[in-house]
């Protein structure tokens, strides 16, 4: 496991300054605004799909906004995201360990 993440420290720390505390339901309307801008971000990048999707640094920045958002939203509801990150993760090698060892996928298999 690696050191203690100090990026949900830093989130906390920086709204505090800015005043950006709000309830879980107004934190979950801007996600979803944030959400929309990077499917914007996306869209645009990708000319409505008729190019491949190369990410920029609009694109980096959209998803940086909207990942400071989620700490946010988990500060302000007392949920330790790194934990539940590192959890959601070994569910998720798990949940692979298991398929791999019962022969991965159905359609894997001629």
């Amino acid at each position: 496991m690696s050191p203690v993440n100090d990026v949900q420290p830093t989130v906390a720390d920086s709204a505090d300054l800015a005043g950006l505390h709000a309830t879980a339901p107004a934190l979950l309307l801007e996600l979803q605004s944030l959400l929309g801008a990077l499917s914007t971000t996306a869209t645009e990048i990708t000319d409505r799909g008729r190019r491949p999707f190369r990410p920029n640094a609009s694109w980096s920045g959209r998803l940086g906004e909207l990942a400071y958002r989620v700490y946010l939203l988990a500060d302000q509801t007392g949920v330790d995201l790194d934990a539940e990150i590192r959890t959601a993760a070994e569910g998720i090698e798990k949940s692979a360990a298991e398929l791999v060892a019962d022969g991965g996928w159905p359609f894997d298999h001629d």
